[in-house]
């Protein structure tokens, strides 16, 4: 199960009081890696959170039991990290959300097994967001053994 992930954004307040919306949790300041750093809260019971760095920001080893610390650098563009969430909105009300903050946002039917809503915070980081219809389908099709079963096919 995931707990927590990390993204990097250009405005990670902003960034993160959005993914907060589509969660109806919250946002906060996050100055335990980097100043400048804010975390959204779903607000459930599994604690789940996507902590939002400055853009740029990179996790080093650490000697102490801090762990990974952020240390700002020049980075800009696309990044291969990216999650799937669960949204109680609707796709109507993530569609509106996107186009009030102007991210590219759409429906995709992944491998014509279930749908997701791709979002782009910021025009560059890719989000999936999973209506409750979209989770059913996600959840159906995300076992072991469909998996083995795709595979075996030769998907």
């Amino acid at each position: 199960m995931l707990f927590h992930l990390s993204i990097a954004a250009q405005d990670p307040r902003h960034v993160a009081q959005v993914i907060a919306e589509f969660w109806r949790g919250e946002a906060f300041p996050f100055p335990p890696v980097t100043p400048g750093s804010w975390i959204a809260l779903a607000g459930d019971d599994r604690g789940t959170a996507i902590e939002v760095y400055p853009l740029g920001t990179i996790l080093r080893e650490e000697e102490d039991d801090a762990g990974g610390f952020g240390d700002p650098k020049e980075q800009t563009g696309y990044t291969a990290t990216h999650a799937a969430i669960a949204t109680v909105l609707s796709e109507e009300e993530v569609l509106a959300i996107a186009t009030r903050e102007g991210w590219p946002a759409r429906y995709c039917k992944r491998g014509g097994a279930f749908g997701v809503i791709e979002l782009w915070i910021e025009g560059r980081q890719m989000v999936e967001l999973l209506t409750q219809e979209m989770q059913a389908e996600y959840l159906a099709m995300m076992t072991v053994d469909n998996y083995r079963a795709m595979l075996a096919a030769g998907h």
